[in-house]
């Protein structure tokens, strides 16, 4: 949830920076356990060096 969390962040700001209007409204909604990747029974493993990389691009929908 903590790498969903800091996509979103990202996006939000990438949106903005875009002129797109997005509200507080908006983002209340927004939720990082929202996705089917999130494996609640898992172990999971963080190293800094996945972290320390960078976020990785955010798809371009223009070119689908």
């Amino acid at each position: 949830m903590w790498w969903n969390s800091l996509y979103l962040d990202a996006a939000v700001k990438q949106i903005r920076a875009g002129r797109f209007p997005v509200t507080q409204e908006m983002c209340a909604r927004l939720s990082p356990i929202a996705f089917e990747h999130i494996n609640f029974l898992g172990r999971y493993a963080f190293t800094r060096t996945d972290a320390a990389a960078g976020l990785r691009p955010f798809h371009d929908p223009q070119a689908l």
